[in-house]
């Protein structure tokens, strides 16, 4: 579930949030499709084992320990892409945090400024030192370089009790279709994927700790009555970055079982 077939041979691609879910699956696809890939995350087990799981396919796999809302580490990242395999030709932009049980209220001035470092200032961070890197590319039949954003349904259709989160990716949403604009003469694709309710460790652990049922929860949120899968984003990250989406831009992709639609 959630395959394609896309080659990606002799490219090279970047993933944030890489430890686990989403990202990871991320990762792993670019892989199958002969990427070479570079990942960071702050969470170094996962992301190593996220290396192991991609150096499987035979393809170049360097993990790099990244905290994204650091610029230092942000460009180390980037700058290991181009040293290691020549240049980078996609980003995806994947690592967020969401631990909000609260109204507007009563959410903590700390937490919000946590929430949108990671999530606001590190998809800037990201999203800046890719272009940086893609610009020097050549400018080939689909450009230099295409970056996804990972976004979310939030985006769109708050959840109750998440308004740090909300507006972070509000701003993911933003950020991406001010940054594609500017640079798609330049040969840089950039679009964003809004995830639905997607069975990651992130929506288990939120269910969790509002003691919510699993059923209930995929049932209210998707029209196909359960959760999305990593892969199923993996997919359309991957379709994205390649020439079959040559003319998309600045677009939020909605991979949520229709939950927006409804």
């Amino acid at each position: 579930m959630g395959t394609m077939s896309v080659d990606f041979s002799s490219e090279v691609a970047l993933v944030t949030g890489a430890a686990g879910g989403m990202g990871r699956a991320i990762a792993v696809a670019f892989a199958r499709a002969g990427a070479n890939v570079v990942m960071g995350d702050v969470e170094v087990d996962g992301g190593r084992e996220t290396e192991r799981l991609v150096g499987e396919h035979g393809v170049g796999a360097v993990f790099v320990p990244t905290d994204v809302s650091d610029a230092d580490q942000v460009q180390a990242l980037v700058a290991t892409a181009v040293d290691r395999f020549g240049a980078l030709h996609n980003a995806v932009n994947a690592a967020a945090i969401e631990n909000e049980m609260v109204p507007l209220h009563e959410c903590d001035d700390d937490q919000f400024d946590r929430m949108q470092n990671i999530n606001v200032r590190g998809l800037f961070l990201c999203t800046k030192h890719e272009i940086v890197a893609m610009l020097n590319n050549d400018n080939g039949d689909d450009g230099r370089g295409r970056i996804v954003n990972i976004a979310s349904t939030n985006s769109f259709r708050p959840q109750p009790n998440q308004p740090a989160y909300t507006a972070s990716k509000h701003a993911a949403v933003g950020l991406t279709r001010s940054a594609a604009i500017d640079y798609a003469a330049h040969g840089i694709r950039i679009n964003a994927i809004c995830p639905g309710s997607i069975d990651t460790p992130m929506l288990r652990n939120a269910m969790e700790r509002r003691g919510r049922n699993a059923d209930e929860v995929a049932a209210r949120l998707s029209r196909l009555g359960r959760f999305g899968t990593p892969e199923e984003i993996a997919a359309a990250a991957l379709w994205l970055c390649s020439s079959g989406s040559s003319f998309t831009l600045g677009h939020p992709l909605a991979v949520d079982a229709g939950y927006l639609a409804s």
